[in-house]
């Protein structure tokens, strides 16, 4: 099958290196000059790695080079998938497989990437599957060991996807709980910020695991009301990934969310950063529903003042430490 990957940022990159190493007949299509060249003709690409690829990495700027595409995997920033998915339903002739390995919403309709997908691909969409887990880049292309989910409700195309990319180092599992996954994948980023957060005002263990365990929590019980699975959040895609998330400096989230912890301020970060960093767009949207449908969610309430009212990071610590005492429950 020729699967071909939109994107050539880190992940893009890590994951055509695991295809590669399985023998898969694929390539990489970007938009960044810098980024394709340096992968095709130097082997590497030191926007994000300080490693050498395998000398059959290739990645293109046409993106009619990837009409012939069986698969697509999407490696892009949420924000720019709208983009990419309507340039590709101009060059697409024929249906192709979607794989999706980005984590959130989309920031004005809310919908879950899978969802989003499908209906702006259309004809053109035989299904999408999401590979998603616990897992950096970074460590991936170093070939380091790492477990993620391939989720799809037609459990034969998690299992084509399984099979695709798994090998000695990259294991890959299976799940049909699309909704569930989605979510944990998504929410697991408003809470990696939050750690971060603790990170930069010099908290410690014990604040970072009452953060993550009353994060998965929040994203349990919000993900239960979309109708997700309990055992989902207890799996690679909620408790594993937000583990990995939460106290990683690989993570950009708890990166972002370390730099205003630092600054007891979001302002700054927001002002300069660069960097794709999910957690924030997802922080807003995940309010936002969550009050629409009267979800209690306390840290992600506070995450999203910090980012979009200004509230200082250890105010919102203070307000949450001091509310009313209760019993633990979900």
């Amino acid at each position: 099958m020729k699967i071909r990957i939109i994107g050539t940022g880190s992940w893009a990159t890590a994951l055509c290196q695991v295809l590669l190493d399985n023998g898969r007949d694929v390539f990489m299509y970007g938009v960044s000059e810098v980024e394709v060249n340096d992968i095709n003709n130097k082997h590497r690409n030191d926007s994000f790695f300080d490693v050498d690829l395998p000398l059959n990495m290739h990645a293109t700027m046409k993106m009619e080079d990837i009409a012939d595409a069986d698969i697509i995997l999407l490696a892009t920033p949420v924000k720019a998938i709208e983009s990419v998915m309507n340039e590709l339903t101009q060059i697409l002739d024929h249906p192709v497989y979607f794989i999706s390995v980005s984590k959130g919403f989309h920031p004005l309709t809310h919908e879950r990437l899978s969802v989003f997908i499908k209906r702006v691909a259309g004809e053109k969409c035989r299904d999408v599957i999401s590979l998603i887990g616990p897992s950096h880049a970074e460590e991936v292309v170093l070939r380091l060991l790492t477990s993620v989910n391939a989720v799809c409700e037609d459990e034969d195309l998690a299992k084509m996807v399984q099979e695709l990319f798994s090998c000695d180092y990259f294991r890959v599992y299976r799940n049909t709980d699309v909704i569930g996954a989605e979510i944990a994948a998504a929410c697991k980023n408003v809470f990696a910020i939050a750690s971060g957060i603790l990170d930069g005002l010099k908290q410690g263990d014990n604040a970072r695991a009452a953060l993550m365990t009353r994060g998965l929590y929040e994203m349990t019980r919000f993900g239960l009301y979309y109708g997700g699975k309990m055992e989902t959040f207890l799996g690679l895609n909620g408790v594993g990934d937000l583990i990995v998330t939460c106290s990683s400096r690989h993570s950009r989230n708890f990166n972002a969310g370390f730099i205003i912890g630092q600054d007891d301020d979001a302002a700054h970060f927001l002002k300069e950063n660069t960097k794709t960093t999910e957690g924030v767009a997802t922080a807003k949207v995940v309010y936002e529903m969550a009050k629409k449908n009267g979800l209690y969610m306390p840290i992600t309430d506070k995450v999203y003042q910090v980012l979009y009212e200004g509230k200082k990071p250890s105010v919102a610590i203070k307000e949450l430490m001091s509310r009313s005492l209760k019993a633990e429950e979900l």
